[in-house]
């Protein structure tokens, strides 16, 4: 086995292969749960939330999420094929056309988003140390950064990258955030304090951490496909990113309340402003969030192979650093809350159509299952449609244009979560069609299991 295998496009990747174990599944999405992306997550849910309804909701949001990642993580490992090659079995080869645009979408976004906020950070260094900003350098920088982990492939990223040394700079950099926020907080004082109220409520907050794990879940079997067995990469992506989750957006809430920082571009300057230990804890972090943007980076181009496989992976991935980076030069996070929210009302009633097909072909998808099926099925992309009206209906979120349109239609925002209602009613839907059509199909020879 070699780990110079960065281009293995949407075929079933080979048994030597199966090479990423628990510990490194675990440290890959570990690694990737880690981020000021995520961080800033928690400012959004204070002062509107008590510090005890948030913390609630980031249990409750970060269970449900991780629960959706870790089985997505199993059926990648299962299939061995990348994730939007997977949703070929429940949609059609056709049919999963329609999540990859999606797909590539949001990966370009998160991309963009990543170097953002990485270069803010960069930038914030670079002022306290030389005077000088030079964002732009350092967009173009990570950009570069970026692209170099993402020819490494999965398997030489973990193994080169995040075993040798990337994990334990993150660890010492969150402990000393953590201790950094903590220092200045008054908990018993937090835990009294009432919410102010108003948006978001408790369900959307519940909702905005869904949204951020579960955009994970269209990517995960794009890693999990090298892992030695179902059960460590289910393993690996559930608690691996479950346990930082947690302790990401819980940081967040105390940066808020403790230091009044509540933008993700002006955390890493008055972190640096701190000096001493915080800088160094400031520049591990920003080295390690480039690794969410060869995440995304790596993923955009193996998903644009599900549409046009003969397209050389490392052209792909040259092409989509070049535009995640110079996006990043011209954009900012505005709109950074409604892009969650709208990732998660499509991806959430998706993840529950694969699954529904899924248990529906029992619990195992072999190469037939992906690759001999229909062209277009239908009725489980109007499942995955009802599932995101439902959503959409319940709580709409979006660009301004298409809220407006929805909010005529609704009947207020709910009180717990969009997300759980969608899901079920697409896996309901997906399940009831994927089995009245095996009942009248020929059943598909399935392969020996992990």
């Amino acid at each position: 086995m070699s780990e110079k295998t960065p281009s293995w496009g949407i075929d079933p990747v080979p048994e030597r292969l199966h090479v990423l174990s628990a510990l490194d599944s675990t440290l890959l999405w570990g690694n990737l749960s880690v981020s000021l992306l995520v961080i800033v997550i928690g400012a959004l849910l204070v002062p509107a939330l008590s510090l005890r309804d948030a913390l609630l909701a980031i249990v409750v949001g970060a269970v449900a999420g991780n629960a959706l990642l870790g089985l997505a993580a199993l059926i990648g490992a299962d299939a061995r094929v990348p994730g939007m090659v997977l949703l070929r079995a429940p949609l059609g080869r056709r049919g999963s056309y329609a999540p990859t645009v999606l797909n590539v979408a949001q990966n370009v976004g998160w991309s963009t988003f990543e170097l953002i906020i990485i270069a803010a950070a960069a930038a914030a260094l670079s002022q306290h140390v030389f005077g000088w900003s030079g964002r732009w350098l350092w967009t173009i920088a990570f950009g570069v950064l970026s692209w170099g982990l993402g020819m490494l492939g999965p398997i030489g990223f973990v193994r080169r990258y995040l075993r040798k040394f990337a994990s334990w700079a993150l660890l010492f950099a969150m402990g000393y955030l953590t201790y950094w926020a903590i220092s200045k907080s008054h908990l018993h004082a937090y835990w009294a304090r009432p919410g102010r109220g108003g948006f978001p409520s408790f369900g959307q907050a519940v909702d905005l951490v869904i949204g951020s794990v579960v955009s994970w879940t269209p990517l995960a079997a794009d890693y999990t496909r090298f892992a030695r067995t179902r059960r460590s990469a289910a393993l690996g992506a559930g608690l691996g990113y479950f346990v930082p989750t947690i302790w990401c957006v819980g940081l967040g809430i105390l940066i808020v309340l403790a230091r009044g920082v509540g933008d993700a571009q002006a955390l890493p300057a008055a972190v640096a402003a701190a000096g001493g230990v915080a800088f160094v804890a400031l520049l591990a972090i920003t080295i390690d969030e480039s690794e969410k943007a060869f995440a995304d980076i790596y993923s955009t181009a193996v998903s644009i192979q599900n549409v046009l496989p003969r397209l050389s992976q490392r052209f792909l991935i040259t092409l989509v650093s070049a535009t995640a980076t110079g996006l990043a030069l011209v954009l900012n996070l505005g709109n950074y809350q409604d892009f969650l929210y709208l990732l998660g009302s499509f991806f959430v009633p998706l993840f529950g159509v694969l699954v529904a097909d899924w248990l529906a072909a029992g619990a195992h998808y072999g190469p037939a299952h992906v690759f001999a099926g229909a062209t277009l099925r239908l009725e489980q992309l109007g499942a995955w449609l009802v599932g995101f009206c439902l959503y959409q209906w319940l709580s709409p979120v979006g660009p301004s244009w298409w809220t407006d349109l929805v909010a005529h239609t609704h009947p207020g925002d709910v009180g717990f979560t969009a997300s759980l209602p969608s899901f079920a009613a697409s896996f309901t839907l997906a399940l009831g069609f994927a089995l009245a059509a095996r009942g009248r199909a020929t059943p598909v020879t399935a392969d020996a299991r992990d």
